[in-house]
């Protein structure tokens, strides 16, 4: 029966991209998707990113066109720039609420929910989600230093999958690169922007 149970991915964008470069790899979102096809009934995959709109070109532009047009559900907003106390430039780009909505608005719907995620924020969110009868699993990673997952996020969910064990199956082997999606190589550059000490995810 478990091969038939309902399945919703909900990828934090900026979060996988640092979790993935934090362990040496790039993901392949076709192989991701394809990877989760073959576990059930696949529902649907939502992809979270904040853009910074007013540049000519925003690096991380061809990757979403590219989600959206093979079978990822992609959500983004503009992100906002604010001067901090000190004087510094940050940027603010945070997709928590948008993930949040979708989930329980899709809990109804599935009984397995897969969250690309270790942002502790979400804490609550996966516990509200289980209340619905939905089985949560968190996939980021303890091989760093520190982790990648909020240890109360990681505590919450039903299963949590360390992206490092999912490498092989959903990275992108780096002798392809140039061959495939070719303006997909520089397209994660912004979420990597997005992840810098001048990003604040709040």
């Amino acid at each position: 029966m478990a091969d038939q149970e309902r399945i919703a991915l909900f990828i934090d964008g900026a979060n996988l991209y640092a979790t993935a470069k934090s362990l040496g790899f790039d993901i392949d979102y076709k192989r991701l998707l394809r990877e989760f096809q073959s576990r059930g009934r696949f529902v649907r995959a939502f992809y979270y990113t904040a853009l910074v709109e007013d540049q000519e070109y925003s690096s991380i532009r061809p990757l979403v066109d590219w989600l959206d047009y093979n079978g990822y559900s992609v959500v983004t907003k503009p992100t906002k720039e604010f001067v901090d106390s000190t004087g510094r430039r940050k940027v603010k780009g945070n997709m928590d609420i948008e993930l949040a909505v979708n989930a329980m608005e899709m809990a109804p719907h599935i009984d397995h929910m897969v969250l690309f995620s270790g942002d502790g924020d979400f804490r609550s969110l996966v516990e509200a989600v289980q209340r619905r009868g939905v089985r949560v699993s968190v996939v980021s990673t303890v091989q760093t230093q520190p982790a990648m997952v909020a240890d109360e996020l990681r505590r919450q969910a039903d299963e949590f999958v360390d992206l490092a064990s999912l490498a092989n199956r959903i990275g992108r082997d780096p002798s392809e690169r140039p061959a495939r999606h070719p303006d997909m190589r520089r397209a994660p550059q912004q979420q990597a922007g997005l992840v810098n000490d001048d990003f604040v995810d709040s």
